[in-house]
This record gives structure tokens, C-alpha cells and sequence, in this order.
């Protein structure tokens, strides 16, 4: 039975990562800060009798991340897959989010990322086979406001799985980036509920993502692919996921930075009406 760790599985994406694999018959080790506060998780694990178990690993910490690991590659041998997933979200535009916002972003969504894949990668390269998964977003591929210190982060993610994909292949690890759109997430929802701002793209963001959630792209979308590709041979990096993250992708690639910059300088009418000429989606509220 093949094993896999998940981060930040307690809740959303993670959690259906996490029930994903189990069904699929792997071994789980589904991590987070909270176990305690998992009862959704517990409940479908007792109910289903799945092959997970929980653990208190908080990813911002080098001793929380290197005990746990320690004692699992200890215990199990080797970890066969690891989802990089644990994330945090906050948003806000650059002149009004706090140093202390972006710090926390950074070592979560970065750098929490990086220790994990420090813990597990020398079992993988020694016995010449593992995966590694890491979750970023469409905002690691195009930034708008107030997304610009998530995006900052996301875009980090992906540089570092890129050079991460050219180190490991001749060990026979592949790298997997998925690249989700608009989710239906709590952190989706705290996005869509954005407190107010002296810039007029934090209102046009919260509207969109009100917008996209009327019509919700579940969390086991993802949840789906990150399975298929563990379990797959292929060997591309990155996985666009959901109805809205190739389109978003290639609306970004058909401009020039100045274009891309000008269309979020325009006044709120022109913003709405372009969103609804390109997507056919209303976002005034």
C-alpha cells in the first residue's frame, strides 16, 4: 500500500485530497494544526473505516515539521507522495496589508512548502521514486488586486517546483503543480466577503468570486486530478483545474503587461462590463 502525507487536510481542498486517496486505497497520513477541530474528517474516516490517520504538524515550524516526519519515516519507511497543501489567503492591497500579513503568507505558503519537501526528498531520491504535489492557484500564474502578496507567494511556489521538477526527474521523482481557479473554499469565501478598502479593486474582486460561487466548483475536482496524477506516470508540471482556470490563464496571456495593468485602471463600469464580455459573468452585486 503506497503512502501519502497531505498537509493542511483538515478542512476544504486538503480534506478531500486526504478521503480521495484513502478511497482509492492509500495509505494516508493527513496533516494540520488542529486535529481536534477535524470532526468533519474524523466522522467520514470512523464512518468509512479509511486507511488515515491524523497528525499535529504545523508547517511554519521547523521542529513541528522535522518530528513528525522523523517519526513517520521511522515508523513507515518511506513516504511515497506528499500534497503540499496547507495555505493561507490573506489578501489586501500592498500599501494597506500589514508586513506582518506577508510574512505569514510567505512562510506558510512558501516556505512551509520547502520544509516539507526537505523532510521527505532524500528517502525519495534514495529509493528513486516518489511524487511531489504542490497546490498553488491560477493567482501563480496572473496577479490582480488585492491578490498581489497571495499571487507573490504562489508565483514562488511554482518557481520552486519548476526547479525542483529539473533536479529530481533523473531520480525518477516527478513534480505535479495544481493550479485551481475559483473554488468553493472558505478561503474562496473570505474572498468574496473582503472588508473595504481605499482601492476600488478590492470591491471588483470580492464581487467576482461572489459572482463565480453562485455557480460552485466543488473542492473534489481537485482533489480528483492531484489523485490522477499520483497515481499516473505523466510528467507534466502543471495542472490547470476548474472552468475557470484555463480561460483566466490565457485572458492574462492576451495582453501585454500594460494592457493587463490599463484594464484595472479603468472605472468600475468598464471593469464590470468586461468581466461580463469575457466570462458572460454579471459580477455587480
Amino acid at each position: 500500500m503506497k503512502k501519502v502525507l497531505v498537509t493542511g487536510s483538515s478542512r476544504g481542498i486538503g480534506l478531500e485530497i486526504a478521503l480521495a486517496f484513502a478511497r482509492a486505497g492509500y495509505r494516508v497520513f493527513a496533516t494540520m494544526r488542529k486535529p481536534a477541530k477535524a470532526l468533519e474528517l474524523s466522522k467520514v474516516i470512523t464512518n468509512e473505516s479509511l486507511p488515515i490517520t491524523m497528525h499535529k504538524m504545523y508547517v511554519n515550524s521547523d521542529i513541528s515539521v522535522k518530528s513528525v516526519m522523523d517519526e513517520l519515516l521511522l515508523e513507515h519507511g518511506s513516504i511515497d507522495i506528499i500534497v503540499n497543501n496547507a495555505g493561507i489567503g490573506l489578501n489586501g492591497s500592498i500599501e494597506e496589508m500589514p508586513i506582518s500579513d506577508y510574512r505569514a503568507v510567505f512562510e506558510t505558503n512558501v516556505l512551509g512548502s520547502v520544509r516539507c519537501i526537505q523532510a521527505v526528498l532524500p528517502t525519495m531520491r534514495e529509493q528513486k521514486s516518489g511524487c511531489i504535489i504542490n497546490i498553488t492557484s491560477v493567482s501563480g500564474r496572473l496577479t490582480s488586486s488585492p491578490l498581489g502578496c497571495y499571487s507573490a507567494s504562489k508565483f514562488a511556489l511554482e518557481a520552486i517546483s519548476e526547479a525542483l521538477a529539473q533536479e529530481v526527474k533523473p531520480f525518477n521523482v516527478r513534480v505535479g503543480i495544481i493550479e485551481p481557479g475559483i473554488i468553493d473554499t472558505d478561503m474562496a469565501h473570505e474572498i468574496e466577503s473582503a472588508s473595504s478598502s481605499i482601492y476600488p479593486t478590492s470591491k471588483r474582486m470580492s464581487d467576482l468570486f461572489h459572482a463565480s460561487l453562485k455557480n460552485p466548483t466543488p473542492p473534489t475536482l481537485v482533489a480528483d486530478k492531484v489523485l490522477e496524477f499520483a497515481s499516473g506516470n505523466s510528467w507534466t508540471l502543471r495542472h490547470p483545474i476548474g472552468p475557470d482556470a484555463v480561460p483566466f490563464i490565457q485572458w492574462r496571456q492576451s495582453m501585454s503587461d500594460e494592457e493587463w495593468i490599463d484594464r484595472s485602471a479603468v472605472s468600475d463600469e468598464d471593469w464590470y462590463d468586461a468581466v461580463e464580455r469575457d466570462f458572460g459573468l454579471n459580477a455587480r452585486r
